[in-house]
């Protein structure tokens, strides 16, 4: 079954289970909080899954949208989703491979949004902001929205401790997002 966006547009995806879209009400509810920043934006949507949002993103003009994906056959699903949707002065980057190995190999300093949707029971959370908080990917007046179940989210406290700030947090049934800021 086609996954749809914004305009009632249609994404190819994986069939299967093999990946966790996140739901239009959180999607949706994310691109109202971030509405009327987007415009040439840089976007980075690590464990892209199907890549949704970074798709969402291109939609609502950002000028670079950058997916990571370890999945082989969900980083070719995103390459074609996303060169569907792009216009000619928006780029986009898909790479291959467990996130804390690609993250160092994006091109791009810094990003004004990240997407961080892990698998629920990784043990990502933690070493992956880490590395975002080392590495200074988030820019200045940048956000990252981090995904996760309620009932089992990820060490708020110890996210803390890395230096990030707690922006909001938002709770959409089983789900939660947590906003953060440098």
């Amino acid at each position: 079954m086609p996954l749809r966006i914004s305009g009632q547009r249609s994404l190819k995806t994986l069939p299967g289970h093999s990946t966790r879209p996140t739901s239009a009400k959180v999607r949706q509810a994310i691109f109202n909080i971030w509405q009327g920043r987007l415009q040439g934006c840089c976007w980075l949507d690590l464990c892209a899954g199907t890549g949704a949002m970074g798709a969402e993103a291109l939609l609502r003009g950002a000028q670079w949208v950058v997916g990571i994906e370890q999945s082989p056959q969900a980083c070719q699903v995103i390459r074609q989703n996303w060169s569907a949707l792009a216009q000619p002065h928006q780029h986009t980057l898909v790479l291959r491979g467990d996130v804390r190995q690609k993250l160092p190999q994006v091109p791009i300093p810094q990003f004004d949004f990240i997407y961080f949707d892990p698998p629920y029971n990784s043990d990502l959370y933690l070493p992956v902001l880490r590395l975002l908080w080392q590495e200074e990917r988030l820019s200045p007046e940048g956000e990252i929205a981090v995904e996760c179940r309620t009932k089992n989210p990820p060490d708020l406290e110890a996210i803390l401790e890395i230096g990030w700030q707690q922006e909001r947090l938002k709770i959409y049934g089983s789900t939660a997002v947590i906003f953060l800021r440098r």
